[in-house]
């Protein structure tokens, strides 16, 4: 089984980060055996109720409005969020909130919808990891906003690692000359 990279997310990031790039070529979590099956238990659904190609819509919807936002991306999350809706009702004077989706689109619909929440509150917390080669996104909890990678000990290490080397190898060169 594959291991994911970046897992603790919100549901609609951890849903895009079911996608990553190793050695150059995408992977795809959710094509591996028994894969899709665990994310929906993780997140309290029932696989045998769920179609794993309404979560790569959901997943490819979401990366298209973090990548290239527009009338485009617009529409195609729209379609994801068309497949499900939220009512809230008073009951007791208490208000609730139920919600009910098209049948299979129940983890796609609420990852989207997840992520229509974030884009509410806190789009300027949203964030792709800073490494070049990396397609990762992180919802920014540090205190001052300025987390620049999905992991510090991955893609950090290995930006600052490339950075020494570039400044050495600068450094090596003007002594020669």
């Amino acid at each position: 089984m594959l291991e994911r990279l970046l897992v603790g997310e919100t549901i609609s990031l951890d849903l895009v980060n079911t996608e990553w790039i190793d050695r150059g070529e995408m992977v795809d979590f959710l094509a591996a055996d028994g894969a899709a099956e665990l994310w929906l238990r993780e997140y309290g659904f029932d696989p045998a109720t769920e179609d794993v190609e309404t979560l790569r819509a959901a997943r490819a919807a979401i990366r298209s409005l973090l990548e290239s936002p527009g009338p485009g991306a617009d529409a195609r999350m729209n379609d994801v969020l068309s497949h499900g809706y939220e009512s809230t009702r008073v009951s007791g004077g208490q208000p609730g909130t139920t919600s009910a989706t098209d049948p299979g689109w129940g983890a796609a619909w609420r990852a989207a919808r997840a992520f229509t929440e974030l884009l509410a509150t806190h789009p300027d917390r949203i964030r792709q990891c800073a490494h070049p080669d990396c397609v990762l996104y992180f919802y920014d909890t540090s205190r001052n906003g300025s987390r620049r990678w999905h992991s510090m000990e991955t893609c950090g290490a290995r930006t600052k690692s490339a950075r020494h080397y570039r400044r050495s190898v600068s450094e090596e060169k003007a002594k020669q000359h």
